[in-house]
């Protein structure tokens, strides 16, 4: 089983109606079909601006997804790296 997707109106909508006065969180996620956690992780990433409220934008805005870009390429990077080093290591011992 994979994960699940979630368009980014869906989320909008979820997030809006856990942030209404008296919602209870819980509550509105096991309406949505959510895992509590999950929602509570979307209002967080709602609440500090790394997600856009606005309906019909993207979640993330450009900024964000240039950083997320860049992080996986700096992890890959470091990988390519560190590959290097083990094979430089291994052809510099001398022969037994």
């Amino acid at each position: 089983m994979g994960r699940r997707t979630f368009s980014a109106e869906f989320k909008r909508e979820a997030v809006k109606l856990a942030k209404q006065v008296g919602a209870s969180r819980a509550k509105v996620a096991k309406e949505s079909g959510l895992h509590p956690n999950v929602l509570a992780r979307w209002v967080q990433l709602f609440d500090s601006g790394k997600w856009n409220e606005t309906p019909g934008a993207p979640i993330r805005n450009e900024q964000q997804l240039e950083i997320e870009r860049l992080k996986r390429e700096l992890n890959r990077v470091k990988a390519e790296r560190d590959i290097l080093k083990k094979a430089v290591a291994y052809f510099a011992k001398e022969p037994a």
